[in-house]
């Protein structure tokens, strides 16, 4: 995004504030040997579908001033970080776990800059900006599979994909930011409770990450966390991405040895949120010439494109681009279920059970599955 989108984001949060408060089957006379259930993702429960299942802790009702009190209206306050989050950060630190690199600098919302003496590239450094490949991040899909996510919501734009979404029975993975929750708690509700997608974060603020202090970067991730956590039935998100793909191994550091975050960033970009900006860095033309190029190609590696749902010409540009996807027999499934694991840090999905705990617990654990029967059959192959 722009340094027009960023200030344009932050008006936004600043109206905000001033208005302060979302098989084949068959029977058998007998019951089975060892258990009389199905696990969470059976098909079956489909037939029976119910909202999200939580912790069993009460949580104040999305959009509610009762919800939203307590979290910075705008800036991610760091002044009133839980005592936990600041602790885990100074524990880490003393620890060795979060290199002393410099931070960052950005003018005009132009990449950022290191301190002469600081290569973006080197293994020291490593920013995701300057491309550079830490083991660990998610940067590829496996081949044949295209992993979908969208950045930047929730947002008036994003009815239309759900919607879409919805009638086409995809799930995908949300990177929200957190003051968007806070602004459209009804787009949240529907991403989570109506079409039960995945949620992982993506700030505060959306600023870039290696301009921000140790403190500022825990603030950004934190709160975001927090909120997801207090509006989802207590689900601590495991992946996030870094705003522009902004990060490197001091920000990677924090984000997984504070949060217990895997950093996810991409291998093919549209620049479609430039789309809504008053010089667009592309048209929908092009990115459909980029999206045929890329979905008509070579299957390996696999494909995580960097898509937002900020406006409808973005929306519709993934929604254009979507029968491509069909017709040329890629596996679409929901980035945060690239490896058949668990979504969640305490929960393996967005319908089943949830461990309790609480952000930066980095002990927790989803619930151990009642058998091994396999991973979650969300991806999808079928052609039209």
């Amino acid at each position: 995004m722009s340094r027009l989108s960023t200030i344009l984001l932050l008006a936004t949060t600043a109206v905000y504030a001033s208005v302060t408060p979302a098989h084949e089957s068959h029977t058998e006379n007998k019951l089975p040997s060892n258990r009389w259930y199905h696990e969470d993702d059976h098909p079956v429960h489909a037939l029976f579908k119910r909202g999200p299942v939580g912790d069993g802790i009460i949580y104040p009702a999305i959009g509610t001033p009762d919800w939203s009190a307590g979290f910075p209206p705008a800036t991610a306050d760091t002044t009133t970080l839980p005592k936990a989050w600041v602790d885990a950060l100074n524990a880490a630190a003393a620890a060795g776990k979060i290199p002393d690199i410099p931070q960052s600098t950005s003018t005009n919302g132009l990449d950022p800059v290191y301190p002469s003496g600081y290569d973006p590239s080197s293994a020291i450094v490593c920013s995701s900006t300057a491309k550079c490949v830490t083991p660990g991040d998610v940067w590829d899909a496996p081949p044949g599979v295209i992993a979908l996510s969208f950045d930047d919501g929730p947002l008036p734009a994003s009815d239309q994909l759900y919607q879409f979404l919805a009638s086409h029975s995809e799930h995908v993975t949300h990177f929200f930011i957190g003051t968007n929750i806070l602004l459209y708690p009804d787009q949240f509700k529907t991403a989570f409770e109506t079409n039960q997608d995945d949620i992982a974060v993506h700030t505060w603020t959306h600023p870039y990450m290696t301009t921000k202090s140790n403190l500022e970067a825990v603030a950004e991730i934190g709160w975001t966390i927090e909120l997801i956590h207090n509006s989802t039935g207590g689900r601590i998100p495991r992946y996030w991405r870094p705003p522009y793909g902004d990060s490197d191994m001091r920000i990677r550091a924090i984000a997984k040895e504070v949060f217990g975050l895997t950093t996810v960033i991409w291998n093919q970009d549209t620049d479609d949120w430039t789309l809504s900006e008053p010089v667009p860095l592309t048209t929908p033309e092009k990115i459909q010439q980029q999206m045929t190029q890329w979905l008509t190609g070579p299957k390996t590696p696999g494909l995580v494109i960097l898509e937002h749902e900020l406006s409808d010409l973005s929306v519709k540009s993934f929604m254009d681009a979507y029968p491509m996807m069909v017709s040329n027999g890629w596996t679409r499934t929901s980035l945060a279920q690239l490896d058949a694991g668990s979504v969640y840090q305490n929960a393996w999905n967005s319908t089943s059970q949830v461990i309790p705990a609480k952000v930066g617990d980095l002990a927790v654990k989803p619930p151990a599955r009642a058998s091994s029967t396999g991973a979650k059959p969300t991806a999808t192959t079928t052609k039209k």
